[in-house]
This record gives structure tokens, sequence and C-alpha cells, in this order.
């Protein structure tokens, strides 16, 4: 039995978890001056799931600021005395699709100046000569891959830390945290831990698998589910010269890995059968107290499609004996990416979900954590990341443990542009919903919503030779060609409500939005701003629009997907005098989209109100027998509105618009029409083409700036008096409008882009414009960059020619929005 610790009273920050994650934050935060931390672990460092990491670091990965991250890890991992071999990592495809998908990883990687080389299967063989050559087409290889040791290097950050002043106290239990509710809103005030309570301004949930269990004793959901995660290590079997090392070698096709021991070999993968663990009978998480430094039982039945096709690309294999199979315990989320930053409760941050590859981004979380806990927020765009990604929906175990057993038995699969998730749907639906299956909707699946993508009836109507090359292709239909251009031509209407929709309310409310946004939003009773809130280094931290709808009542409608994280950073500036109220209210009201150059010969026989207020105004309504609000707004260029009702009116709503569209050539349309709409019109979309990482001058929305400050950002942005505001510079980068000549090739997104020669930037999103027949694509260049440049885009290894085009490239005066 440990014997009692004598704790230190307080400590500005409190992390939990002795794991890779937590030493890596404590080391971060040595390294930026903090000296005031304690880490405290329930046993002995790298108890939980590092000790038993295979340990391979791999860079280039699914997001542009994970892959910055896994690239920090790299840096600081050379620098530490923590068994770093930089060996190199091989990536094989055995697949026309796999050979795309690396064709579109070696492009990707350019962007970031990553040596990632494509290679024949002959080269991969003479860097791995164990390896069969049997169906291989190409192959990655990135110089700058390796591995380490798990336990070197959480001893490595731990002795970082302590330099810099952390006090690590292992055999400490965190049995509860103090929250402090007693203004309306929750910080975080210390820990309570076996020996006695520590006060705290900041705590870090750390703990790896225990994480979901430490951040409920706060009172927060942190979807997290174990999985047991197994991979073998064979006897040593072949001569090694010093100084020589194997790459690491992955084959997803065959859900398998490799990496070198010694003169032996680590081999694990992904199989299509995974064992959740620990799970009690509400789904919940209940690991045994006394699981520390322990492993699972060998499980050879669900381990054996891994070792049956680890011999067809190794063969020795065959022929080898196995040391020992490693069954461990290892966190999972529901999409696969870590979960990070701060949650609903101030100062109470979370690192966790780290899915079997903490270790390779242990030192880049270390830096983003210490960053955000000390800065107030990030440095770099974490949106994918973040915690606040995930809804209400998530505090159901059932339902993030059916998601996260998709995610891992589907680990090493393609994921293709438009491919959409299949468990735990349908959940949440709009009021049109039984309408959308009836008439042959394809549906896609954004934040627990069913989402119409298109409707497959229309597709007749729709060409197929517009089909794009590739991947673009795929999940795709000639609806959306019909869809885009009913629209253009006549009129569509769109189910919208899975949009999230938030209230601020109260006497404050008109004041504190004006110090959040970035516009003048504290106008008329009934006007619409578009407008962005900002962080403090003037990127774009939320992107919608604010209606007035009462003296004291602002609407604010935002994506699909970013209710939470609008709400929370909202409610973060909230003032705690109760003279702001903010409120999600999305389940509240259905809104359906009309829009087309005849939506007002539709919609005016349905009211005897007048339809002649302005652009960018709101206006109640009757519609036929419903009761509406109307805002006359659009995302696709086009005259029309956005008809909000009560939820239980939305399916009378919605029938009573589609009756009375029949005699205007009405069509019913889904999201991906709206998608190629809005590139015509050059209309953002937050997290891709607007990021934390971007201004509004960057993004080529700079008309939303009010000039005279006063709002979050503003002295970032150069505008506004006093000494704090820096002065006004032009963009460095400017986003930009590409046109390509292949109408066939469209881009996806993160495509290399470059300019005589020199990759200068990268693809943000693209698509097909059904109206101005022409690729189009948005990227982020060097602001010298002017109007009319030559551009090329790297298309799945094919540098397709382009020009920089001036925006919009549909109805650029804006008539018929006005119309």
């Amino acid at each position: 039995m440990a014997k009692p610790r004598e704790l230190p009273a307080r400590a500005r920050v409190v992390i939990i978890g002795g794991g890779v994650g937590g030493t890596a934050i404590a080391h971060q935060l040595a390294r930026m001056g903090e000296r005031d931390v304690v880490l405290l672990d329930r046993s002995e460092l790298t108890s939980g799931s590092t000790f038993h990491s295979a340990g391979l670091v791999g860079q280039l990965r699914s997001s542009v600021s994970l892959t910055r991250m896994m690239m920090d890890s790299v840096e600081l991992y050379r620098t530490l005395d923590c068994g770093w071999v930089q060996c190199g990592g091989i990536r094989l495809a055995c697949t026309p699709e796999r050979e795309q998908e690396v064709l579109r990883q070696v492009a990707w990687a350019k962007t970031f100046g990553l040596p990632l080389e494509l290679i024949s299967a002959e080269q991969a063989r003479e860097l791995f000569p164990l390896m069969s050559t049997d169906g291989v087409r190409c192959a990655s290889y990135l110089p700058s891959d390796g591995y380490l040791d798990p336990s070197l290097l959480t001893s490595a950050l731990a002795d970082g830390a302590r330099a810099g002043g952390c006090r690590i106290f292992t055999h400490t239990r965190v049995i509860g945290i103090d929250v402090d509710r007693s203004d309306g809103g929750a910080r975080v005030r210390g820990v309570q831990t076996e020996w006695g309570p520590i006060e705290a301004e900041v705590v870090v949930d750390a703990g790896g698998m225990f994480a979901a269990e430490i951040a409920r004793l706060a009172g927060v959901r942190v979807p997290v589910v174990p999985f047991a995660h197994e991979y073998l290590v064979t006897q040593p079997f072949r001569e090694r010269v010093a100084g020589e090392h194997l790459p690491t070698l992955r084959d997803p096709d065959l859900l398998i890995y490799f990496r070198e021991e010694g003169g032996g070999l680590i081999m694990g993968g992904y199989e299509r059968a995974s064992a959740p663990w620990a799970l009690d009978a509400h789904l919940l998480d209940a690991i045994p107290q006394d699981f520390n430094g322990r492993l699972l039982e060998e499980d050879w039945p669900r381990f054996e499609e891994i070792a049956v096709n680890s011999r067809k690309r190794v063969p020795v294999m065959d022929e080898i004996t196995v040391t020992k199979l490693i069954n461990g315990p290892e966190a999972f989320t529901p999409d696969n990416e870590f979960c990070l930053g701060e949650s609903e409760v101030r100062g109470f941050f979370v690192a966790a979900g780290f899915c079997a590859h903490g270790l390779a981004g242990a030192g880049g979380i270390g830096k983003v954590m210490a960053e955000w806990i000390l800065e107030g927020e990030p440095a770099i765009d974490m949106w994918e990341m973040d915690i606040r990604r995930f809804g209400a929906h998530f505090r159901s175990p059932s339902y993030t443990l059916k998601r996260t057993k998709e995610v891992y038995e589907t680990y090493y699969d393609i994921r293709y542009p438009g491919h959409e998730r299949l468990a735990g749907r349908p959940l949440r639906t709009s009021s049109a919903y039984p309408w959308h299956t009836e008439h042959g909707a394809a549906f896609g699946e954004k934040s627990g919503w069913e989402r119409v993508n298109w409707y497959e009836t229309n597709a007749p109507a729709g060409e197929e030779s517009l089909r794009p090359r590739g991947w673009a292709g795929m999940h795709w239909s000639p609806a959306i060609g019909a869809e885009h251009r009913g629209t253009r031509e006549r009129v569509g209407l769109f189910d919208e409500s899975s949009f999230s929709k938030l209230e601020i309310a109260g006497p404050g409310a008109a004041e504190f939005l004006q110090r959040l946004c970035d516009n003048n939003v504290a106008r008329a009773v009934g006007a619409i701003t578009y407008t962005q809130m900002l962080n403090r280094r003037g990127g774009i931290e939320c992107d919608f629009t604010v209606t007035r709808v009462d003296e004291q009542l602002f609407s604010i409608v935002t994506g699909t997907a970013f209710g939470n994280h609008d709400l929370s950073w909202i409610r973060r500036h909230a003032p705690h005098d109760g003279s702001v109220r903010c409120t999600d209210v999305t389940a509240r009201w259905a809104c359906f989209a009309l829009w087309g150059p005849r939506a007002r010969d539709l919609l005016a026989p349905l009211t005897d109100d007048p339809l002649e207020f302005p652009y960018m105004r709101m206006r109640e309504l009757a519609v036929g027998d419903v009761p509406v609000r109307a805002l006359r707004v659009t995302f696709v260029g086009e005259l029309g509105w956005e008809l909000y009702c009560p939820t239980e009116y939305g399916a009378g709503l919605w029938r009573t618009l589609w009756q009375a569209g029949r005699e205007h050539g009405l069509i019913a349309g889904g999201y991906r029409a709206i998608d190629s709409l809005r590139l015509e019109k050059g209309y953002r979309v937050w997290s891709t083409d607007i990021t934390p990482d971007e201004t509004p001058y960057d993004a080529g929305l700079g008309f939303c700036v009010r000039k005279e400050g006063g709002f979050i950002g503003a002295p970032a942005l150069g505008v506004g008096a006093g000494e704090s505001a820096a002065k006004p510079a032009g963009p460095r980068k400017r986003l930009r409008c590409l046109l390509l000549e292949d109408p066939r090739s469209v881009a996806l997104g993160n495509e290399p882009v470059r300019v005589e020669e020199e990759v200068v930037g990268r693809v943000t999103s693209g698509g097909y414009g059904y109206t101005v027949e022409r690729s189009i694509a948005y990227a982020y260049l060097p602001a010298d960059v002017e109007v009319g440049s030559a551009v090329e885009v790297d298309i799945f290894g094919q540098w397709v020619p382009g020009e920089v085009a001036r925006e919009p490239l549909f109805d650029p005066r804006g008539e018929r929005v006005r119309a």
C-alpha cells in the first residue's frame, strides 16, 4: 500500500494522469515558463495505456492541424533521450483506390514540406526486404517517420517537467473535482485526492482510458470508449547491421502494421471484430480500480484475421516464434480524432481519446494544450479535435459506443469524400423526414441529423456525363446538377432544419454581441447581419448570421455541426450578472429555404403579408396555416427566404410549399446542390474556407469589420483606437477562387497549388459549378498572386492548369438576391 503523500495546498495547474499525454503537457508548460504545476497519477507513470503502446510515429494525418502536431512531436523527440529511431515509414497501396489515396497523400505532403516519396513495390522491398510484393501497386515512403520507446519517452518528458518546476506525485488517486457553480456558470476550483485537497485554477484531465471517469467527477461528459487492442512481439530471427533499421510498414488493405523490435518484429492491426472493454450494464466505462500496469488476457481468436494477413505480406511470419501477444486497452473517440480543450466547466481541460496514436502526437498535444491553458485559446485551428465538437447526443453511452465501434472496425478504410457513417442512424430527424424518405432522398448525416444530400428521383433530369473523375465521382449523383439548375432557373426547396439556432437574450444582449462580433449587429429590429466572432489573434472563431428579433432578443443561425462550439464560445465570454441568456433552440424551429427566381411567385399567393421587404431583413408572416419567421437571406445567390416555424408546424409548411410549387417548376434539393451553388457565389464555409487561423481580411471578408473596433480581435486587425491596436497591415495571404481548365478534374480539399513551379498554398474546398460549367476550387495564396495568374492544382498526381478568377463567378453585382 502506498504511503500518504504530503501534497501542496495549491497549484495553478493540476494535471491528472502520468502517461505520455499528461507528462507532455507538463513538459511543455515548463518550457513555456509555467512552474506552478502538479501532476498526479493513480499508480506509476505510464501505468495506463502508455506502457503497452507499439511505439510507431507517423506524421502525415487527415487534417492540417493534426499533421502539424505530429511534425512538432518528431521535432521534440529528436531532442529527448527517448529511444527515438528515425527509420522512415512505408505505406503500401494494393488496390486502385488505395493507389489514388497514396497519390493524394504524396501531393498533400508537399504543402507541409514533408518529403513523402512515391515509390514502387520493388523499392519498398529494398527498404523492407522481409516483405512480399504480391499485389502491391505502389507505396509511399516518409524518411522522417520512426518509432520510440513509450516508457523512455514518458520518463524524458517527466524529467523535463521536473526540471522546469513541476511536482509529480504517483500513487495519488483523484477522488473528486471541486466546481464552483455559485454565479450561474461553472468553474473548476481544485481537486480532492486520497491524500487531501489541492486548490487549482486549471485542472487537466489527461487520464487516458480513465478520462471519462475522471471527467464525471466534474460533471463533464468525455465520449471515449476503451477498446482492447492487440499486437504481437516475435523472438529475434534475423541478423541486424549496427546503425541500420527497417522502416515501419503499414498495409492498410490487409489491416496490418509492422516495426522492428531488436532482431524481431512487432506486428499488429485493426481487426473487423472489435472488442470494447470494461463497460457496465449502461455501456458506460467501468474500469476496475486496481487495473494499473496490467494487460488483458491474450485473445488469439480475435487476432486470427490479423495474423493470417501478416503472413501474406511478410511470409517469414509463418515461421517465427511469438514471444508474446500484447492485449491492452486504448481509449477511442466516436470520430477517431483526439478529444482536446476546455470543457463547459471553465478551467477544466481535457486531453484524451488518443485512439492508439497518442505516442505519435504527444509532443504536439503537449504544445497545443500548454498554449491553450496559458493563452486562453489554442494557437492553431483545433476544431476537428476540440471537445466542443461533440453535441448533446454524445452524452448517450450507447450512441457513443455504436459510433466508436464503427470507427475502430473501419480504422484503415479509405474515407472517400461524401462517405457517410452508418452506426446509430437515424437519430435526429426533421419534421419533413417522412416526406424525404418517400421521395427518394439520399441522406447524409451531420451532428446526428439526417440531412438530404440529394433526391435520387431527380437523377433522370441530370447528366451522367458530368460525373467527376476519380474520388470526386464517388458518392455522387446526376441529381445534384438537376437540383442546382432547377434552383438557378426556377425555384428550389431545401430542408435546413438541422442548422443550429441560438438565442441571445436579455437587457445586456446588444452590448454583449457588439463586443463579440466584428460587424455591427445592434441594428434595428428585423435587421439581419452576416458577421464573425474573432479570437485575440483576429482569427475567425465563428461565422454566422445574427437577426435582431426584438430589442432584447437576437437569433443566431450557424452550421449544423458548429452549434455547440459557437454556444460555448459565446457563453465563455458572457457576463454572469443575469443580463444575458444564451440558449440553444435548434429543436424548437424547423427551417425550409425557398430560393430561386420564381420564389416570390410561389410564396406570394400563400400569404396576405407583403413580401417586398428588402434583402437581409426579417418579418413575421403567415404562410398558409403556419406562423412563419421569414428571413430574406441566401446561401445560393438567389432571391428567396429561409422560412422558420415552430417544429410542430414543419410538416404542414413543407407540404404547403411543395403543393403550391408544382406550377412553378419547384424542385426539392439537398446539401450537395447547395454546396455547388454557394461555390459559384464565393460563400465561405467555416472549418474549411475560414478557420481560427485566418482573419476576415485573409478570407476576403473585410467588409464585415467595424473600423471603429471595440470587439475581441480588433487590435490584432489594426482597427479601433488605443495603444493595443496594431498598425494596419495587408493580409499575408488571400482566399482566391480558382477555375480549372479540365471541368471533370474536381478538387476535394488540401490539394497543393503551385504558381510558377512553386507550391504556394493548398485547396480549402472545391466542386463543380453547374451554371458556370467549370471546376471551381478555393485556396489561400500569397497576397501578391493576382486575379488572372496562372496556377496548377495537383489532383491525384496530375498537375491540372487553371487561373485565379475574379469572384463571385455568378451574378457579381448581386442583382438576383436583391430582386
